[in-house]
Order: C-alpha cells, then structure tokens, then sequence
C-alpha cells in the first residue's frame, strides 16, 4: 500500500463533481466503455471475459472482495481525468496543499538546539510549489519513499523554517513513523 500515493489520489477524488458507479454491473461497464472491449477489461482484472460479459448483463451481481477492490481502484483511476487533472493544476499553481499528519518528526541542527524527534500532529499548508513536486513525482511512478522526503523537504521550509523567517541553521528533517497521513487540496 503507498500512503503517500493513495494520499494524493484520495486528495484529488474529493474534487469529483459526480460519484464513481458504485454497484459492479455499473463498474464493469464504465470499464468496458472506457478500455473500448471486455477482452482488455478481463486481462486488467484477472478474470475471464465471460465473467466481465455476465457482470455487464447484470447477470452476477455480488463479485469477490478481491474483485470488488480491483474493480473499484480502476475505476477511480479512470473516473473524470478532466476534473482530476483540473484539481491537480490548480493546486500546483495557486493553491498548494494541505498536508495533516500525526508522525514522528525530528531534525538535524547545531548542537545546542532541541532536535529530539517526537510523536508531532501538523496541519500544515503547503506552497504550490511543492503540490507540483508531489504531483510530478507521483504522475512518474517515484517510490512512497521519495514522496515521504519531498513533504519532509516541504514541512522543513514551511513548518519547521517559516519560510525562511527562523531556523536558517536546520539541516535535515527527519519524518518517520507515520500514524495519520491525509491530504486536501
């Protein structure tokens, strides 16, 4: 499971202006429509092309919970890309983004400081800017990892620096042990 990717996605999803279908009969056929064919929507799902044609039919109503989750992420996936990427432009050029997180966060600083990492909740809202950088990075399929240190980079300007205004000393800051990770745009 990628946090940071379900994260952003789930972010985006709020700016649905139409719910997803929500019953299988409904799913299968989006699907059928969008990838032009129950061959391809089979092959995607790992299930035979019969069984995708019965749940267009509405033949099969109930499909297995490992089905179910397949077919709802794909959904998602495809549904409103005009919406989502509107969403997405928009918080990367003038909005930003809202990160809120309950996790343990340190830094690195001269000696003297108190830079003990802790148990933090922040809400922060984060620049543009870094709504890009999460943005661009997730869209080329970067590691959860490297999405953990672009909002540790983000958090270390915003939270942690004022954007500039204190701290100018901090190093690094350390963002681990993630209970709570949302964000909103």
């Amino acid at each position: 499971m990628s946090m940071f990717g379900d994260g952003l996605d789930a972010a985006v999803q709020k700016a649905f202006t139409r719910p997803a279908p929500k019953s299988a009969g409904a799913q299968m056929r989006y699907l059928v429509k969008q990838l032009k064919g129950t061959k391809a929507v089979a092959q995607m799902l790992r299930v035979s092309q019969r069984t995708v044609e019965r749940y267009v039919k509405n033949q099969i109503k109930k499909p297995r919970p490992d089905l179910a989750a397949r077919l709802e992420t794909e959904v998602k996936k495809r549904w409103q890309p005009q919406i989502r990427a509107k969403a997405r432009e928009k918080a990367a050029s003038t909005d930003g983004i809202v990160i809120d997180t309950r996790a343990r966060l340190g830094y690195t600083a001269p000696i003297g400081s108190t830079d003990q990492d802790r148990i933090r909740h922040l809400t922060v809202a984060l620049p543009p800017q870094y709504a890009a950088r999460l943005f661009e990075a997730q869209e080329q399929g970067v590691s959860d990892q490297r999405l953990q240190e672009i909002a540790a980079e983000a958090l270390k300007e915003t939270y942690f620096q004022d954007g500039g205004t204190r701290a100018d000393s901090l190093e690094e800051v350390r963002f681990t042990d993630i209970e709570h990770l949302e964000f909103d745009l």
